[in-house]
């Protein structure tokens, strides 16, 4: 009986946090369409208790799972819209950006909406006890902070590419000051990037040490493990062509947005052909 009030609790703070989130969408794109200070604040205020809302949910999961709930696709999408919306607040903190954080939450929103329509999976506790190690823990953890870096660097780029083409047609109005300056978009997705990939990198590091210990048939060609690989290889690339060939602008900017498509690949296409990460199918 007490399960069945914790769940029912949990469905509510759930779908309560729904549409709270959809409100501060809505409230952003009010502001992003007629420039309202008004709905901006108050898509903002609706986005904290989102996100204090979706804190309380992780913990009662944590409760009720005992342990860290990150190990099926559905809890790696929630974990992964949490991270996004963490970002978004921390973002808006130190850079104004105005329109960022309204783009970064309609993805957020797309993966929690997807989470509530995913079939729930359970892992049984004889797997969760082999899987569950502070190395796994902490690999997952760095792989989903990489993702999150990634994916705000993919929307820095894409409103650098709006900017650039509205600067180009000569369309000067409110809505673009608001964009924030080509300089700020062009430095920004580099940050990112510059914590990106060595996080990404480190959380490899972990999971092949953790797979050789644990996993008996690991192979370094599993769809995941390359996958991941050429990941950090399209992101170290662009960090090159960034530092040691001096290129920005447009083209740079064209290029991370096409590498998060290869992102959204590692995360969601190369999850159904693993071997490695059997936990995922």
């Amino acid at each position: 009986m007490p399960g069945r009030w914790a769940d029912k609790e949990m469905n509510l703070i759930y779908d309560f946090t729904i549409v709270l989130y959809a409100l501060s969408i809505i409230g952003y794109f009010i502001d992003f369409l007629q420039n309202n200070r008004k709905a901006n604040k108050f898509a903002f205020w609706l986005l904290s208790i989102v996100w204090v809302l979706q804190s309380v949910f992780f913990v009662m999961r944590i409760v009720e799972y005992n342990r860290f709930p990150i190990l099926t696709p559905s809890e790696g999408l929630f974990f992964y819209a949490w991270i996004l919306v963490t970002f978004s607040l921390i973002m808006n903190r130190f850079f104004r950006v105005d329109f960022f954080v309204f783009f970064t939450n309609l993805l957020g929103f797309m993966l929690l909406s997807i989470h509530l329509f995913a079939p729930s999976e359970q892992v049984s506790e004889v797997l969760s006890q082999q899987l569950v190690s502070e190395l796994l823990i902490i690999h997952i953890t760095m792989a989903f902070v990489s993702y999150g870096a990634f994916s705000l660097s993919f929307i820095f780029s894409v409103m650098y590419l709006i900017q650039h083409s509205m600067l180009k047609r000569k369309k000067w109005n409110k809505r673009l000051q608001r964009f924030g300056s080509l300089s700020q978009l062009d430095r920004l997705p580099f940050m990112l990037n510059m914590v990106g990939v060595p996080l990404l990198l480190l959380s490899l590091i972990l999971g092949v040490i953790w797979a050789h210990l644990k996993v008996p048939d690991f192979s370094f060609f599993d769809a995941k493990v390359v996958s991941s690989f050429i990941v950090i290889a399209v992101y170290s690339t662009f960090l090159y062509q960034k530092t040691a060939r001096g290129l920005q602008g447009k083209a740079l900017a064209q290029w991370n947005a096409a590498a998060f498509l290869i992102v959204l690949i590692n995360y969601f296409l190369s999850s159904a052909f693993t071997e490695f990460h059997f936990w995922y199918r």
